[in-house]
Order: C-alpha cells, then structure tokens, then sequence
C-alpha cells in the first residue's frame, strides 16, 4: 500500500512538473513571440534606437502597449463599435503622445475675442456629407513631432473653402504659419489656435501653397520668399455656436470646419477603425477638421480629418460618435469649431 501510495506521489509530482515545464515554454514562447513582433513593427515603421537600454524600455512600452489593445479587442471592445490598432504610437507612454502631438492652446480661448456672426444659422441639411467625395479635402498629412496640429486644422479648413469658392482644390502650407504666425499664441511646434491661425492668413493676404513653402516638421525662421507666392487668400472666419452639435451640423453641412478635441486617452492614440464612442474629456487638446458627417447602423459620426498620417486610424480619419448627450459633443468638438470665409 505504502509503495502504491509513493507511486501515485511521484506520478502527481511529474505532471505538476510538467504542467510547469510547459507553463515556462509558453511564457518564454510568448516573449519571443512579443520580441519578434516588436522588431518587426521596428522595421515596418522606421524606428532606430540610440542603444539597448532605450530599445528595452521601449520594448516594455511597447509590450504593454500591444496588450492592452489585444485585451480591449478581445474583450471589453467586442461590443464596441470601434477598434484598436497597434500604430506608429506604439512604443511611446500616452504621456509621451500627448506631449509631441496635442498643442491646441485650448486653456488660451478666454483671451481671444469672439466673432459672433453664424451665417448658416437657417440652412436645412442634408442627412449625410462628406466633402472628400466633393474633391473639397486634400490627402492626409503628416505633422509629425512638431505639435501644430492648429495649423493643419486651420489649413485644411482653408484648403476646402478655397474649392468651394474658386473650384480649384490647392494644398496649402503649413510650415508658413509655423514659421511665421508668432508675434501672439500662436508659438509654432508649441501649440497654437485655429482661429489666431485665421486672423494671420487675413492680415498676411493669404498663404503659399506647399510646393512654395514645404512642411519641415520644425520651427524654423520666416522665409519671405515662399511667403511671397500667396495662392489662396480668406477674407474673414466665424466661430460656430458653442455647444451645440447642431449648429456644428449646419457649418460642416456648408464647408470643412475646425474643430477642437480632447484626444488625449489611450482609445484614441490607439483607434483603429469604427464608430469612437469611447471615454474622452473636455480638456481641448487637439485640432482636427470635420469634413463630414453621416451614420453607421443607428450611430450617428462625424468625419474628422487627422493630421498624423495614414497609418493611423482610417486611413488618417476617424469617424466620432455624433448626437451624445452631452451638450459639447465627444470629446468636446462642439465646443470650439470655427471655419474660414472666402
């Protein structure tokens, strides 16, 4: 009995072995496999670090990174009309993204003056728009490191107007008001406002195309000579209602507009695809454009152009969740949006 006793210890004792043995393969497995696909993305998206002790701790960042995406994909975000993405955001903290993406001055609004004229105040709108299908959105773009997103706002908000009015769709430049637009908030790669962006395009007859004067993703001195060739001018801008997702309908029923969001959360550096509904605030952070706006199934989006390239998000947009309960829309963009008058 004693023997048959010992017998059945040492049987228990070798599966407890090897279940722990094979426990050990998985992790180690899981980490190579984590490893690999770390320097696969590393390949995929350029990075080059300056020595091992950077690459691991982004390779943490990293690792961390991918499994909270996986987690909410395959878990929380199942019923969820949006996705996440492993992107070029993958190794930096959300700490790190906010700080070289997001500069809207939006802590800065108390001090601008208001326009207080909204011209499409009574015009009915249609169901559904989308002004890349009206040749009125120039490509996405790309600002980097550089932390203008207002001028991309503000530009691609201009760039639609100026179709609209002269029927030529041009892409206009960025690095000019970078360069250029500094005597007041507005500081260049350090944040600024579309409507501050706006006031300078007037006082200063219009801006250079991009050929002219060419994004360079940094803050550089005003080059006169590109500022020179003016290819499109506006002649005013207006504020939209604040607060108001209806009145920011009419507007971009009418023309790209400018918007401002909070998109500093996690769901949004890493958004992939779909309907974003996730959970944001009201601190503005960000400057984007709506271009449009429509509905998938029974929720109703915005269409929002981005500035961070093609790899992120849908193909460089994101579609917001529209008609929210909260009067400033998701992620505040009802309160803050503006649009150029030709």
């Amino acid at each position: 009995m004693a023997c048959k006793n010992q017998l059945i210890h040492y049987i228990a004792l070798g599966l407890f072995f090897m279940l722990a043995l094979k426990a050990t393969c998985r992790t180690l497995q899981d980490a190579s496999s984590m490893y690999e696909r770390h320097e696969q993305w590393m390949g995929e998206y350029g990075r080059v670090y300056k020595d091992s002790n950077e690459k691991e701790m982004r390779y943490k960042i990293f690792k961390q990174n991918v499994e909270r995406i996986e987690a909410f994909n395959n878990n929380a975000g199942k019923n969820q009309p949006y996705k996440l993405g492993i992107n070029q955001f993958a190794d930096l903290t959300n700490e790190e993204f906010r700080a070289s993406r997001n500069r809207f001055k939006g802590h800065m609004c108390s001090s601008i003056t208001k326009t207080t004229t909204f011209k499409y105040g009574n015009v009915n709108v249609p169901s559904t728009i989308d002004w890349r299908q009206k040749g009125a959105v120039t490509p996405i773009k790309n600002q980097g490191q550089c932390g203008c997103c207002w001028a991309f706002s503000a530009v691609a908000a201009m760039e639609g107007i100026t179709k609209l009015s002269t029927g030529n769709l041009i892409s206009l430049s960025e690095q000019e008001l970078v360069d250029c637009d500094t005597s007041g908030v507005d500081q260049g790669c350090e944040g600024g406002l579309m409507d501050d962006a706006f006031k300078f395009i007037i006082q200063n007859h219009g801006l250079a195309t991009e050929t002219k004067y060419p994004y360079e993703g940094v803050d550089g001195s005003c080059n006169s000579n590109g500022e020179a060739n003016h290819a499109a001018s506006i002649k005013g801008y207006e504020d939209v209602p604040a607060n108001s997702e209806q009145a920011l309908q009419k507007a971009v029923a009418n023309q790209p507009v400018s918007v401002a969001i909070d998109a500093s959360g996690s769901d949004f550096q890493f958004y992939s695809s779909g309907v974003f509904t996730g959970s944001c605030g009201t601190e503005l952070d960000h400057g984007v454009t709506a271009v449009g706006y429509g509905a998938d199934g029974s929720t109703a989006y915005w269409l929002v152009k981005n500035s961070w390239g093609t790899e992120w998000g849908e193909e460089g947009y994101i579609r917001m969740q529209r008609n929210v309960d909260a009067k400033e829309g998701l992620c505040g963009i009802a309160m803050q949006a503006s649009y150029p008058t030709a």
